[in-house]
């Protein structure tokens, strides 16, 4: 299968590594379209770690502008743990709708029946609280079970997996499911993956600062394609695109 690229739009001031870079973000979207983005993913909300919740209202103002604005021209997905959101964003044009709280919620597994697909994100708690809760008996197994079991709650016609790197996991943890890749992407669901530009890559190669992991993030991205995994979400589309590329050509 020819990998798909989720190009990354956040309409968020504090997102780790691209809140409030791009003042544009309709010209920023249209970008990462240009760059070979198949899908692009809209997100008013942060869910980095210890990152505040917004309003509901808030949160439409930031993303259903862009959401109207590309859906004509790109497959859209909007990142929301609001059911409302997904409502309103799915009559904006997006078609695919991304839950990084993996469908728990009630009013997004009742969302969910709108769309055409899912993605079904592995994470516990919510920004303020994830990260105190990295107790597991095998990372792997429970991630994995609990994946399986979301399924039964999302309603989309296509599913997407999603390990959840960097939510409520340590960097070891993270290390454990990149290299237990091949358990996820021999499952039913196809598995996208989002690595890119996230701590763990920072503390490996000593680069504090998002904007120096751009390395670090393609080789997740390589390794992943090698095991199997078919979507992946990031911030920069066209160094992504241009190393899936490469690789398809030498296989």
């Amino acid at each position: 299968m020819t990998p798909i690229i989720c190009g990354i739009v956040n309409a968020t001031p504090d997102s780790f590594y691209d809140g409030g870079k791009y003042t544009h973000l309709i010209d920023h979207a249209k970008r990462l379209i240009d760059e070979g983005a198949n899908w692009i993913d809209v997100g008013g909300e942060s869910t980095r770690p210890g990152a505040k919740l917004v309003s509901t209202q808030e949160e439409m103002d930031r993303v259903l502008p862009i959401i109207e604005a590309i859906a004509p021209m790109v497959h859209v997905s909007i990142d929301t743990t609001k059911g409302l959101v997904a409502i309103e964003a799915h009559k904006a044009g997006a078609r695919i709708l991304n839950d990084v709280r993996g469908f728990q919620d009630p009013e997004m597994q009742e969302a969910s029946k709108l769309y055409d697909s899912a993605i079904i994100m592995h994470s516990k708690g919510r920004p303020q609280t994830m990260q105190s809760l990295i107790h597991y008996e095998d990372v792997v197994k429970d991630v994995k079970d609990w994946l399986i079991e979301q399924t039964k709650h999302c309603h989309a016609k296509q599913l997407w997996l999603d390990p959840g790197i960097g939510f409520a996991k340590t960097q070891d943890q993270n290390i454990q499911l990149l290299k237990a890749l091949p358990q996820f992407t021999s499952l039913e669901q196809p598995i996208i993956l989002g690595t890119s530009r996230k701590s763990f890559i920072g503390h490996i190669l000593n680069r504090p600062s998002p904007t120096d992991r751009l390395a670090g993030s393609l080789a997740t991205v390589a390794d992943a394609w090698y095991k199997g995994v078919q979507a992946f979400r990031v911030h920069d589309v066209k160094e992504t695109k241009d190393l899936l590329t490469m690789l398809q050509s030498i296989h």
